[in-house]
């Protein structure tokens, strides 16, 4: 599965290297969709618990995943991490994303790097993302 090798990835960085892949990553988060920028619903997409205002939009596709997300530049290392769910994610089974590990952050030794707040927005990302794909399933 490709989200353990990314996993694996960021535990045999270092906690700057872990950093630098996040924004990195920041830089590839696709833009959204034209159909999606003005959506009426816009409001309903957005993860709450985040302090940053992170955006996503999850649909099936056949048996597979499509997700699209929407993050602030300003805000590279949540834009990051949400980066790097989209590309690990969109276009897999659905059931990759609804058995996301729980403590994805901790795995990828983020916890460590990133401050509480933050932490604890990310892993709300990474919960919508479970309920979500489990709700399409």
């Amino acid at each position: 599965m490709a989200i353990d090798k990314l996993i694996r990835r960021f535990q045999a960085a270092d906690r700057n290297l872990r950093l630098e892949a996040l924004l990195d990553a920041s830089r590839k988060l696709p833009d959204l969709p034209e159909s999606l920028r003005d959506d009426r619903e816009r409001e309903t997409h957005r993860v709450t618990e985040c302090q940053t205002p992170v955006f996503l939009w999850l649909d099936r596709e056949g048996d597979r995943l499509r997700i699209h997300a929407d993050v602030p530049r300003e805000s590279p290392t949540v834009r990051g991490f949400v980066s790097l769910l989209v590309r690990e994610l969109d276009g897999e089974p659905i059931g990759v994303a609804a058995a996301l590990p729980a403590d994805l952050l901790h795995l990828l030794g983020l916890d460590e790097a990133l401050g509480m707040m933050r932490t604890q927005g990310l892993s709300a990302v990474v919960q919508r993302i479970r309920r979500a794909a489990a709700a399409l399933a």
